[in-house]
């Protein structure tokens, strides 16, 4: 049930991004935000890997985007960006994520550095709370580029 619930937030991203150029996925809000919808693609990409795959099932991932130097590089470095290359990573994570998740209990628990214990289900609220918020920035960044707003 909660994969479903995830699912419907992962294709709500999806759906905000349709239809648009790259120079379009990658045009900011406003003045001095950083946010975009590309790189809203890239930083999901890189949450889902996070802590579905490195933190949750311990995989050795190499980090997505961010760097030691720039941990924001998911939403900074969008204007030199290929865009499709980036929506294809994120589709590739999202079926890892998928294949990793199958294989991990609700109750599986795994530890942070801040964290002792941390539930797969708590990760699966946590990135439903994530998508939501951020789909919620994505209406508005959808709105902005060419007006069209809704689901």
């Amino acid at each position: 049930m909660l994969e479903g619930w995830l699912d419907y937030h992962r294709a709500t991203l999806l759906t905000k991004c349709a239809g648009l150029t790259a120079e379009q996925l990658k045009r900011r809000a406003v003045e001095p935000s950083n946010l975009s919808l590309l790189g809203l693609v890239r930083h999901m990409a890189l949450v889902e890997r996070s802590w579905f795959r490195e933190r949750a099932a311990g995989e050795d991932v190499p980090w997505l985007y961010s760097t030691v130097g720039n941990e924001d590089a998911d939403f900074d470095d969008v204007d030199d960006a290929d865009a499709e290359a980036d929506y294809a990573t994120y589709l590739a994570e999202l079926e890892a994520v998928r294949a990793t998740a199958a294989k991990l209990s609700l109750e599986h628990e795994f530890a942070t550095s801040r964290t002792p214990a941390i539930s797969v289900r708590w990760v699966y609220l946590h990135m439903i709370e994530e998508y939501a918020r951020h789909n919620g920035h994505a209406d508005l960044l959808r709105e902005r580029i060419d007006g069209r707003t809704g689901d």
